[in-house]
């Protein structure tokens, strides 16, 4: 949590407007978002009316850091993870100068919300998504550090997932700066604090756990043969175990990597269920194709008609024989 005297200068009620001492961008606080380590987030309206995102902060190091995180994933074609930055200033008060940014306000619920009303299906779609912006942004020499569900909201239509707050990005090869425990590879045991995809990525798996466990599970013996245990109770986990440990355990050089584990993982079932219902489309259109070629015999004389009734039943005695066991 961050320190009572930061809270105390960031605190500011709605109706409050925020004038940048650079830019002269005016901003009027609707609400509080959220807090964390390093600032305050609110919800405000700009000049246009548009609804944006404020985060203060009286530790400018910190505002400048999270600024040059939304730079780099604004170089990322494609890369929809954080939100768009809009303005950087400083706001000068009584108190003294509250450095902030402006980002794009994104709406809709948090990734576990949105997974409870639509239904577990949509966990794999999203995951997908996730891995490939985390690809990205590893690429471009960062770890997300914080990567936990309630930094996780889902936008759209399309659903799109989307992250709000970049705090505990970290650039690479430095020590996380912020972490939440069940999402913590230190916490179990498995690895260590450093900024690398590896960290990111047993995160990820830890998601896909929290999805099946929504209220989570305190440590016991920790470490994987604890992990290892709550996949194994539940099917839905069960299905992807191979993915889940491998993430666990540090065995995935990138994001990539383990996006592409988990696609050939998910592919092997649906071949297996669509083979049925292809045989029988493919039995029906052979069916069709006998009965139109009936008919048409139909049309043809007596005799064609005769000899050609005598043939098929013929043939089809012959398939049922076939057929039977």
């Amino acid at each position: 949590m961050m320190n009572h005297s930061l809270k105390s200068q960031c605190k500011v009620n709605p109706g409050t407007i925020i004038e940048g001492k650079w830019h002269q961008n005016r901003y009027t606080i609707v609400k509080e978002l959220g807090n964390g380590a390093n600032g305050i987030v609110y919800l405000a309206r700009a000049a246009n009316q548009k609804q944006v995102a404020i985060k203060m902060s009286d530790n400018s190091m910190s505002i400048t850091s999270e600024v040059n995180v939304l730079k780099s994933f604004a170089k990322v074609q494609g890369s929809t993870l954080g939100p768009s930055l809009l303005d950087v200033d400083d706001w000068v008060r009584r108190t003294g100068k509250i450095s902030f940014y402006v980002m794009e306000y994104i709406e809709g619920p948090d990734l576990l919300s949105y997974i409870q009303k639509k239904g577990q299906e949509w966990t794999n779609v999203l995951i997908l998504q996730l891995l490939s912006d985390l690809d990205q942004l590893h690429q471009n020499g960062w770890v997300f550090g914080d990567l936990k569900p309630e930094n996780l909201i889902v936008s759209g239509p399309p659903p799109q997932i989307r992250c709000i707050d970049v705090g505990g990005t970290t650039i690479k090869g430095r020590a996380i700066k912020e972490y939440t425990e069940f999402f913590d590879r230190g916490y179990w045991g498995l690895g260590s604090r450093k900024a690398e995809p590896s960290y990111d990525l047993f995160a990820v798996a830890m998601i896909m756990i929290n999805t099946i466990y929504p209220k989570r599970f305190k440590k016991t013996s920790g470490g994987i043969l604890q992990l290892k245990e709550m996949i194994r109770q539940k099917s839905e986990l069960r299905k992807l175990d191979g993915v889940l440990l491998n993430a666990l355990q540090g065995n995935y050089n990138s994001a990539g990597q383990m996006r592409t584990d988990m696609l050939n993982t998910l592919k092997h079932v649906p071949r297996q269920t669509q083979q049925a219902p292809s045989a029988t489309r493919k039995t029906n259109s052979t069916k069709s194709r006998a009965q139109h070629t009936k008919r048409k015999k139909k049309s043809n004389t007596i005799e064609t008609l005769v000899i050609a009734a005598i043939i098929v039943t013929l043939y089809t005695i012959y398939i049922f024989g076939q057929l039977l066991p």
